[in-house]
């Protein structure tokens, strides 16, 4: 039952549709037939084709059998009705319904969806050349049917059924589609029909004033409130200010009024020429206008459109997203600043409102420039202050727009906090540098190891043979340290060797190098030496500072070093200068311990 109804009811509202539609286009034909007819049966203004056309347009292609016929029918009625032959009313009838056709075919097949605005432009073009072909194959057979039946010239007829076609269908046809897409509220502004009204019925006087006196060639005067039309309400003001003014002057023309009357000895085929040529020439200024509107309105529109979507994706983005000036103020600040870092939205758009770290003020200065002269997108980390003190760590892409007047450039910065990531990140770089340290470092002691003795030892040597200077370098060992592990264990033997690393640190310069080879054996790496006797007296210093016992829980211990030092005045290999500080050491031991020799590094005594 409830599809049954359904389709009746579809029914209904169809035929009721045709029946509309029949009823405008037999109600405009009878007035062109018997107010605006010439001789010969030609009518001036002919808007009937119009309505069907745009009628069409606004309906499935599916529907449209039922529409021609309604539309042929209504036509061929009023054509009887007004004293036309059955032939002849049949004949006319048939090519206007050729004329629609093709018009409206035309325009389904090339634009399928004609409310589509960014297809306007097109639509513009293929109605325009459907329509002047369309009207001139009608032209041509109506013509020869008027020239063949009556005494009006061929050329004659069809110019004014050419005219009087062309603008009844640009003007109504248009009129039609924007009536149903639209409704009875023409005008593109919502809120406004008042306003177009009140517009629509200012042309309307102006027309009727013009055309209604003939005493002055006034026509001009139309064209100020009809362009003021369009302007205001685009093509609501084009179709229905040029359907007043060809109605108006239409009948006032074919009254005899008007300023087209002031043409000396012309008939009414002349004027009527001349009023569709006015007509004609007010499409051809007012579309142009309406067109531009209308594509400025889309633009408009779109740029509305994406910035409310920008709008929208930043107020509900966690990232804090900004909109600043080339000079830093700030235009825009999304909702997530309250959330990232305590102040509101309003707080920060506030001048002078300073939020970078001063440490980090020059890397969002570069920011901002290298985006101003790239155009391209730049990415920084930076801190920014939180509105309870603290500094909070954004990575921020900034990115240029143009502003809102077009004529200067704004910045983007969409940030988020990276606090907890640049955190882990110091906390691994700390971590990977004490590692690196300890790579490099005595464990027990905390001087340096044999690995970073040996990169030492391999720049300074390097400095050496550039800088001319000289090295030195000591070899020394705990005097009968084995005893002291033996006799007190290996934890005493360790606090000896820390405490003995700690004295030979006291003993030598800020720049030499103290390392731990390996169990109770040291080194000390000597540089920018003069002179030989400043590492003897390194070495004094240290077999004085041993001389003070060790005391190891409860036991004191009395501990003394033997010293081998290598000295070379000219630039040295590793392998000679070790080799010259190892025999030097043994020498020490030979002579007795707890003292220091010293050997060149060409001494004989240390060639193997």
């Amino acid at each position: 039952m409830n599809d049954d109804t359904s389709s009746q009811s579809h029914r209904i509202r169809l035929w009721r549709d045709r029946a509309l539609m029949a009823l405008l286009i037999g109600a405009t034909a009878g007035v062109s037939l018997n107010v605006t007819r010439l001789p010969g049966e030609v009518s001036a203004v002919w808007v009937s084709s119009g309505i069907f056309v745009g009628w069409l347009l606004s309906r499935r292609t599916a529907l449209w059998p039922g529409y021609v016929g309604a539309g042929f029918g209504a036509e061929l009625a009023v054509r009887l009705l007004s004293g036309d032959s059955v032939g002849s009313g049949f004949a006319f009838g048939a090519f206007n319904l050729l004329e629609v056709l093709i018009v409206a075919s035309a325009v389904r097949r090339l634009v399928p969806d004609v409310g589509n605005p960014t297809r306007w432009l097109g639509l513009g073009g293929i109605a325009t050349s459907s329509t002047l072909a369309a009207c001139a194959v009608s032209g041509l057979l109506a013509s020869a049917v008027v020239s063949a039946t009556s005494h009006t010239p061929f050329l004659t007829a069809f110019l004014i059924w050419y005219s009087a076609h062309v603008v009844g269908m640009v003007i109504v046809a248009t009129l039609t589609l924007v009536a149903h897409r639209k409704g009875i509220g023409l005008s593109d502004v919502p809120g406004r029909r008042w306003f177009f009204l009140a517009d629509m019925l200012l042309i309307a006087a102006v027309c009727g004033a013009v055309f209604y006196q003939s005493a002055y060639p006034l026509l001009f005067l139309v064209y100020p409130p009809l362009l003021y039309g369009v302007f205001r309400h685009r093509f609501a003001g084009v179709v229905v200010g040029i359907s007043l003014l060809a109605i108006i002057g239409g009948i006032a023309t074919a009254l005899g009024h008007g300023p087209l009357a002031l043409v000396d000895e012309s008939s009414l085929v002349q004027r009527t020429i001349l009023l569709q040529l006015f007509v004609g020439t007010a499409c051809l200024m007012s579309f142009p206008v309406a067109l531009s509107m209308a594509e400025r309105a889309r633009l408009t529109a779109r740029v509305r459109e994406s910035e409310q979507r920008y709008r929208m994706l930043a107020d509900y983005s966690h990232d804090v997203v900004v909109r600043m000036r080339a000079d830093g103020q700030r235009l825009y600040v999304s909702p997530s600043a309250r959330d990232v870092l305590g102040w509101e939205p309003a707080e920060l758009l506030k001048p002078n409102q300073v939020l970078v770290h001063p440490e980090d003020y020059a890397v969002q200065q570069q920011t901002i420039a290298s985006v101003l002269a790239s155009g391209h997108p730049v990415t920084a980390i930076y801190r920014l202050r939180h509105k309870d003190g603290h500094y909070v760590w954004m990575e921020a892409a900034a990115r240029s727009i143009p502003s809102a007047d077009g004529d200067t450039t704004d910045i983007i910065f969409a940030g988020r906090d990276v606090s907890q990531r640049v955190a882990a990140e110091q906390a691994l770089k700390a971590s990977r540098d004490e590692l690196e340290a300890q790579a490099h470092l005595d464990s027990l002691t905390g001087l340096a190891n044999r690995r970073q003795f040996d990169e030492r030892l391999t720049h300074a040597l390097g400095r050496s043979r550039r800088q001319g200077l000289a090295v030195a370098l000591m070899y020394m060992d705990i005097d009968h340290f084995k005893q002291v592990n033996d006799t007190h264990g290996h934890a005493a033997g360790d606090e000896v060797l820390r405490v003995f690393g700690q004295r030979l640190s006291a003993c030598v310069r800020s720049g030499d190098l103290v390392a731990r080879l390996g169990g109770d054996e040291f080194v000390v790496l000597i540089e920018d030496l003069s002179v030989p006797e400043t590492a003897e007296a390194i070495a004094g210093k240290l077999i004085e500072a041993m001389s003070e016992d060790i005391v190891v829980e409860g036991t004191t211990l009395h501990v003394t070093t033997s010293i081998g030092i290598a000295y070379s005045a000219h630039p040295a290999v590793a392998k000679n200068l070790t080799a010259a500080a190892d025999a030097a050491l043994y020498a020490a031991k030979s002579a007795g311990r707890n003292t220091w020799q010293l050997l060149p590094t060409d001494d004989p005594a240390i060639r193997h």
